[in-house]
């Protein structure tokens, strides 16, 4: 048998599941990133408000804070498969919800906050099912070049979905004479609709020992099992605080409109550079995954996350903020890549959708009320100063966690994995 370090992605798509699965998941990021563009665009045009735009973050939080637990329960008790079908259904109807949002004509955008509620408590159950399903589609030696490979095609719907959301939204507006932003939509809801059915088309997927009886202790055993195991809650929630004071993107509407004064297809564009950055690195470890120095890597990829917020905090030129937002991709993934392996491996099967339930709590808190924190402290002081304070946090972060979590820093290799017998 082939070592893993010689297993390339190749083999991972000899597996018709995983082949399925990973196709769904581009569709879906292209659709969410679409989405992302034109509620952006289509609310700060409405209102003006900075505020607004962290508000967006946070009506997808609080549905996703309090249904991701006892979706990561459901995820180890019921069919994988079945619950990322409904869930993606719930997202089409948040399409939905906005196509109509926007034929109304109405200028109170109280009804896009009620369509991202949804996109929350659909991504409450997606979320941990997904992350807990990729490692029972492939054989164990797959694994690392299977998350390489997608990472790096969901990175490339982050660079496509925003590009595209954004020319379809300027399209739109210039030469159908449509609302952009209805054109944005219904492609999302299309894609959304082939993601439904590519998933449906995957064989059931349950964890081992589903079929034991649910308790309510048992839907914190995830949360247990993370912060008994060091290195994983360091890597978990270091990603959770610097994403959570250096997060921009929320901001990236006012800097289109106001600062570089690009328009929706400039915001589009925006938008791509962190992926292009994030792309780059998962394609890398799609052909060569990390083998040596994972922590020094991950802390790596924190710092660059950082200094890459602060020089588009203060920049004024497109091209450089461009180059910050690509460098800004290239950190995160360095750190995504080490937390995706180190959780999924370091966790037994039948644990893993609790597991990754907080994992994605994590994520959720530090994206979403990240966003928040943005357009609050934008608010507050305006959308330079806040991006700039952001990433001169994150830094501090990371020093912090180089200080307090020595094991991950001198983390040599990624643990084996965990067999259940």
């Amino acid at each position: 048998m082939s070592s893993a370090s010689n297993i390339g992605f190749r083999e991972a798509l000899r597996y018709r599941d995983f082949t399925r699965y990973v196709a769904a998941r581009f569709c879906a990021t292209i659709a969410w990133q679409m989405l992302g563009v034109a509620v952006g665009w289509q609310v700060y045009a409405i209102t003006k408000d900075p505020l607004d735009l962290g508000l967006v973050g946070l009506v997808q939080f609080l549905p996703f804070l309090a249904l991701v637990l006892p979706g990561g329960q459901i995820a180890d008790r019921a069919d994988r498969r079945l619950i990322l079908v409904i869930a993606y259904g719930v997202e089409a109807l948040c399409a939905l919800v906005l196509i109509a949002f926007t034929i109304s004509g109405s200028t109170a955008v109280w009804p896009v906050f009620v369509a991202m509620a949804l996109f929350g408590a659909g991504r409450a159950f997606w979320m941990p099912s997904g992350q807990a399903m990729v490692v029972n589609l492939v054989p164990t030696e797959v694994f690392p070049a299977a998350v390489g490979f997608n990472s790096g095609l969901f990175q490339t719907a982050v660079i496509v979905g925003p590009a595209l959301g954004g020319i379809l939204y300027a399209v739109g507006e210039m030469s159908l004479r449509w609302s952009g932003a209805l054109l944005v939509y219904g492609v999302a809801f299309v894609l959304l609709l082939v993601v439904v059915a590519l998933m449906w088309g995957i064989r059931p997927v349950r964890a081992r020992q589903s079929g034991q009886s649910w308790t309510l202790n048992d839907v914190f055993e995830g949360l247990r099992f993370v912060v008994r195991r060091r290195p994983v809650f360091g890597a978990i929630s270091l990603d959770l605080f610097a994403v959570l004071f250096g997060g921009a993107t929320a901001l990236l509407p006012i800097y289109a409109a106001d600062i570089l004064k690009v328009g929706p297809a400039g915001l589009g564009a925006l938008r791509t550079a962190p992926g292009v950055g994030a792309a780059l690195v998962a394609a890398w470890f799609a052909v060569a995954p990390l083998q040596r120095h994972v922590g020094r890597w991950m802390f790596a990829g924190v710092g660059l996350f950082g200094i890459a917020t602060i020089v588009f905090g203060l920049s004024t030129s497109f091209w450089l903020s461009f180059a910050a937002l690509f460098l800004l991709g290239v950190g995160d993934m360095l750190s995504v890549f080490v937390r995706h392996l180190l959780v999924q491996l370091e966790t037994p099967d039948e644990i893993r959708g609790r597991v990754s339930a907080v994992n994605a709590l994590f994520i959720g808190a530090s994206n979403e009320l990240g966003e928040f924190e943005s357009g609050l402290t934008a608010k507050w002081w305006g959308a330079v100063p806040a991006v700039v304070v952001g990433g001169c946090a994150c830094l501090g972060v990371m020093a912090l966690y180089l200080w307090r979590f020595p094991e991950l820093r001198r983390l040599d290799r990624f643990p084996k994995p965990h067999v259940t017998d």
